[in-house]
């Protein structure tokens, strides 16, 4: 496993900071992808993300068991419910734990609503497309919408992040100073 441990430089995978003129083993791009996260940050990321994953996909579980009876294709309006929901649980997580933003609620709300909306539309336009694929290729036949709901949710990860990082918990265009906490 690869640790950052001096500014500037990753730990080799033998634990060693490289010296300069030595060849780093860590693939460059693994470093550039995350240098621009505080460690502390990514850590708080993946707590918060962890939460809200199994708040998320529970609750679409729990909707789609309680409306099968009632709606045909019951996911597709699970998934819709449960992610209405699950956005703003998110943000608070993001905002109070993550990115530890003071004050503009509102805007940033607005902005997590924009992150997550689109994620939602994309997720919800697989969705049917995953179950089908899982239908015609597996035996998980009425699991299909469960495991589909889990691979969407997978793909959501990434992208909400990186929408919250860039997006929706960034300074206003303008600003002086940083809304942020360090």
């Amino acid at each position: 496993m690869l640790t950052p441990s001096v500014p500037g430089k990753m730990l080799t995978e033998r634990g060693k900071v490289p010296q300069d003129g030595e060849r780093d083993t860590a693939p460059g791009f693994v470093s550039r992808l995350t240098s621009h996260i505080p460690p502390g940050q990514f850590g708080r990321y993946l707590l918060v993300g962890m939460w809200n994953t199994l708040f998320g996909y529970s609750t679409f579980a729990v909707l789609t068991a309680l409306l099968k009876p009632y709606v045909p294709q019951s996911y597709i309006l699970a998934a819709a419910l449960s992610s209405l929901l699950n956005i703003s649980v998110a943000f608070l997580g993001y905002k109070w734990f993550v990115f530890k933003t003071k004050g503009n609620y509102l805007r940033e709300w607005v902005r997590c609503l924009a992150v997550y909306g689109s994620s939602m539309i994309v997720g919800i336009v697989a969705l049917p497309i995953v179950v089908w694929v899982i239908h015609r290729t597996t035996a998980f036949d009425r699991q299909a919408p469960y495991l589909a709901g889990a691979l969407v949710t997978l793909f959501g990860v990434v992208y909400n992040f990186l929408g919250n990082k860039k997006f929706s918990f960034r300074p206003a265009s303008g600003v002086t100073g940083s809304s942020r906490a360090a």
